[in-house]
């Protein structure tokens, strides 16, 4: 079992930065994969990021490669998602996910474990 965080979302201009945060409970959470998923108002949840459980491995969809990165610090139970660059079109609810699998995981079934998500608008 783990419990999931989110945090480090608000308001930002075009352009500009956010980094999320995602704390987990729990004594295991190096022996899981991460991932950020985003939900915009009247769309489906989508995929954003994902981590290996070591984070030697990571995967991004098309939308976010080259301005956001995810990475994990297993020692303080949390996985970031730094965001540079925004548009207007990263408005969205970002949620957290936890899976048991080896790898990465880009799909929502994939995970059993999701936080309560974390708002992020920007403005253009």
């Amino acid at each position: 079992q783990v419990q999931l965080v989110e945090s480090g979302g608000g308001l930002v201009q075009a352009g500009g930065s956010l980094r999320l945060s995602c704390a987990a409970s729990g004594r295991t959470f190096s022996s899981y994969a991460m991932g950020w998923f985003r939900q915009a108002p009247g769309k489906e949840r989508e995929f954003v990021a994902a981590i290996s459980w070591s984070g030697g491995n990571t995967y991004y969809a098309d939308s976010v490669k080259g301005r956001f990165t995810i990475s994990r610090d297993n020692a303080k139970n949390t996985v970031y998602l730094q965001m540079n660059s925004l548009k207007p079109e990263d408005t969205a609810v970002y949620y957290c996910a936890a899976t048991p699998l080896k790898g990465v995981a880009t799909t929502i079934y994939e995970y059993g474990y999701w936080g309560q998500g974390t708002q992020v608008t920007v403005s253009s």
